[in-house]
């Protein structure tokens, strides 16, 4: 038996990036990250999906220059897929890594999106790097890794979709700095929107405009507002040349809902903004 750790790709994770196109800060976060990972602190955002907690992410890796391995998680992610485990090659059975013990051997930044969507377990193997041990115990292997001064452990959840049977427990939330997201400030959103398509702010205007009415319907007609990523996509689609009405629909009112009342609606009112 050859009991080895080796570099394997895992689903749902991915490398880091190049630095984003575009980031634009919308308070002290970049330097409140910057301070939690020179302290060896692990952070928490909080944020509406699309608001650019993941963006944020990949910028400060690339700003700081750390390797970064991105785990999306999910009903059916364990502990396991996240620590790794023995696997059959070539006849010999081989340990491999998982995302977040690659991340504690080398350095950088372990980021796991949507936190809430793992299985019970894996707040369990999070809980001795978040306080001041900062190990990860691999039982199975008989390590105990204590993480370097260069990583640092991200988590991110959406609070808009919590509910009894998903939500984070205070003795995890405890664990962490918290930094609080949500959608950029009209004129922002209009720069990031038009940096990220090629689309004039002009005619980016009332997408943005129809956005924040269709976020203000959140919780009544709709499960979710649109999101910055949702402008990004519509724009683009209207800078490649498609109609403004038709990129619209296709990126801002059928993600959204299935419901052809409330789709009806929203084309009236994305009607009444954008000609």
């Amino acid at each position: 038996m050859t009991i080895a750790p080796m570099t394997a790709k895992l689903p749902n994770v991915r490398p880091a990036a190049d630095s984003p196109a575009y980031y634009s800060p919308s308070g002290n976060e970049c330097s409140l990250f910057e301070r939690a990972w020179a302290r060896r602190l692990p952070l928490l955002l909080k944020g509406p999906t699309g608001c650019g907690k993941t963006r944020f992410v990949s910028h400060m890796a690339a700003k700081l220059g750390l390797p970064l391995s991105t785990v999306s998680c999910h009903d059916d992610l364990a502990a396991a897929d996240l620590t790794g485990r023995y696997l059959l090659m070539g006849g010999d059975t081989v340990w491999v890594d998982g995302p977040l013990t690659r991340a504690v051997r080398e350095g950088g930044i372990c980021y796991l999106d949507e936190i809430v969507e793992a299985r019970k377990d894996v707040a369990v193997v999070l809980h001795p790097l978040t306080d001041d041990r900062r190990i990860l115990p691999l039982e199975r292997t008989g390590e105990q890794l204590v993480a370097p001064a260069s990583f640092i452990l991200v988590v991110s959840y959406n609070p808009g979709y919590q509910n009894l049977l998903k939500s984070l427990k205070p003795s995890t939330r405890q664990r962490f700095v918290a930094i609080e997201f949500d959608f950029l400030p009209k004129a922002e959103e209009i720069a990031v929107v038009s940096a990220e398509s090629g689309l004039a702010e002009g005619q980016v205007a009332p997408l943005v405009e129809l956005a924040r009415r269709i976020r203000a319907l959140k919780g009544h007609d709709l499960e979710e507002g649109a999101s910055t990523r949702l402008l990004v996509y519509c724009a683009t689609l209207i800078d490649a040349g498609v109609p403004a009405r038709e990129a619209v629909l296709a990126a801002m009112i059928e993600p959204l809902t299935d419901e052809p009342d409330v789709k009806a609606a929203l084309v009236e009112l994305a009607d009444s903004l954008i000609r």
